[in-house]
């Protein structure tokens, strides 16, 4: 699959991008050559591959997941300007 010129040019229109005149075939290659990469990826068979979360067979060091500050909510909701049942209340933005 290829892009033509107009193409990359209104693609930058939508993207607010100023793709000057003297590039804009460089522009319309590297992304006629992504967009065949692309077709490529896609015509891979990947029944039963099992989707992985990381392509290295790793596992993730996490820390405990320990509460190491006190609830201060009552303090803070103290002076807030309007609270009902623990949730701060704002006026409404959007109609």
């Amino acid at each position: 699959m290829s892009i033509s010129a107009e193409e990359v040019k209104k693609v930058a229109h939508l993207a607010r991008l100023a793709v000057p005149d003297e590039q804009l075939e460089g522009y319309v290659r590297n992304l006629s050559n992504i967009l065949k990469l692309v077709g490529q990826l896609q015509a891979v068979d990947t029944a039963g591959v099992e989707p992985m979360a990381h392509p290295l067979d790793m596992a993730q060091r996490l820390r405990e997941d320990v509460v190491t500050e006190n609830n201060h909510r009552e303090q803070y909701q103290a002076v807030a300007p309007e609270v009902e049942n623990g949730l701060y209340l704002v006026p409404k933005v959007i109609e």
